[in-house]
């Protein structure tokens, strides 16, 4: 485009230097909406972070039920978080470690102390140890999806996802009270394989089905809606009941689709960070470059879980 040789000087440079800067900014320049979003994502893990902590002090306090109801609702915070985030394309790597840690307060030590002085306290350090390997697992799960967010298959989980096995906690905590059952040993019996075996999915090769790739934009099936119906329609009439079926539907889903046949693709070393792409050999791998290089770029798409 031409100058106006009529217009004085001084305003001519005033756009030359308007006009350079926001090329200068290019892809790295935010509009003040693109800030404000990255808040509500933020929001919904703190609620689900705080709703994990309010589940350790119910459950200190002897109210199982409410612990557990907390851990279902830290759940779908976990869910709504990551959708909304990508959904909005505010997706952070801030995003990514804040919800890591708010998962293993939710997810990991929550349903551990309710699994312990629920059930496992009468065996004593036994039962400390079992809801310690809980614990632990993890949070070795949490770092294997970090490590391996950037390869695996958006459609399979490797291994149980913790909030899977926190739900199942849950769930066999509802359904234990709904029906009112009181046999302590019988219980203590039940729940220490149990716990043992979340531990054990949570860490291993068994693929699960993710639901990142549904889209909701998309027409639905008949019976996906007629079963999303009937789910409502149970959570509504027996929610203690439903949320133990639904869990442990999840939870058998993956040796399942193992026994199917189905195999996950090439294991992602988690000793080593993955292989750079390409044209980005030369970035050093530092944590200080990583946050210096996410400070005020765009978010990346689909890291948040």
């Amino acid at each position: 485009m031409k100058e106006n040789p009529r217009r004085p000087r001084a305003e001519r440079n005033r756009v030359r230097l308007i006009s350079s800067r926001i090329r200068g900014e290019g892809p790295h320049a935010e509009s003040p909406l693109r800030r404000g979003v990255y808040l509500l994502p933020a929001t919904i893990t703190s609620i689900g972070l705080l709703s994990g902590f309010y589940s350790i002090v119910s459950t200190v306090s002897g109210r199982f039920e409410t612990a557990a109801v907390m851990l279902i609702l830290a759940f779908f915070c976990d869910g709504l978080d990551g959708r909304i985030a990508r959904a909005s394309r505010t997706s952070s790597q801030f995003g990514v470690e804040y919800d890591s840690l708010s998962d293993m307060v939710a997810f990991g030590v929550a349903p551990a102390m309710l699994a312990y002085w629920w059930a496992l306290r009468p065996i004593g350090s036994f039962g400390i140890g079992v809801t310690g390997l809980f614990v632990l697992c993890g949070a070795l799960r949490l770092a294997r999806f970090n490590v391996q967010t950037a390869t695996a298959d958006k459609r399979r989980f490797v291994g149980l996802p913790i909030p899977g096995a926190a739900i199942m906690v849950a769930g066999i905590t509802l359904v234990y009270s709904y029906f009112d059952f009181d046999s302590p040993r019988v219980l203590c019996a039940i729940m220490v394989p149990i716990t043992l075996a979340l531990a054990g999915l949570m860490i291993s090769r068994v693929p699960y089905p993710s639901f990142k790739a549904i889209k909701l934009d998309k027409p639905a099936q008949v019976q996906l809606v007629l079963g999303m119906i009937v789910c409502a329609a149970m959570l509504y009439a027996m929610p203690q009941v439903t949320a133990f079926i639904g869990a442990a539907a999840y939870v058998l889903s993956g040796p399942f689709l193992m026994l199917r046949g189905e195999q996950l693709s090439a294991k992602v070393s988690v000793l080593r960070p993955a292989a750079a792409e390409k044209g980005q050999e030369s970035t050093a791998p530092s944590s200080d470059g990583a946050a210096r290089n996410t400070r005020g770029l765009s978010p990346t798409p689909d890291t948040t879980h």
